[in-house]
């Protein structure tokens, strides 16, 4: 297996794991992908933040772990693993944050 590489954002990026709904269901029924599905993902790394005009840093109100809400277009896609889907997006480009 392959080493999977480390990505740090810069500035107010970041990085998120999509996560991929299943194509089959447990009784192994394949599913429509019209299916309406939340497009979340989950949060793997965090830039430090932004600076304001006054020099001072406004830090990332997401942290790593956060299950988050995406947009259905945009983020930049990274691989960094074979078989996983990672995106790179703005902070403010995330639409919110699921909670259970």
């Amino acid at each position: 297996m392959a080493a999977i590489k480390r990505l740090l954002p810069s500035f107010n990026r970041v990085l998120v794991e999509k996560i991929v709904q299943p194509k089959k269901s447990a009784g192994g029924i394949l599913l429509p992908e019209t299916s309406k599905q939340l497009n979340s993902g989950k949060v793997v790394a965090v830039g430090p933040g932004e600076r304001d005009r006054d020099g001072k840093l406004i830090p990332v109100a997401l942290k790593e772990g956060d299950h988050v809400l995406l947009p259905e277009y945009g983020g930049l896609e990274v691989k960094l693993a074979p078989e996983k889907e990672y995106l790179l997006f703005r902070e403010n480009d995330i639409l919110g944050t699921l909670s259970d």
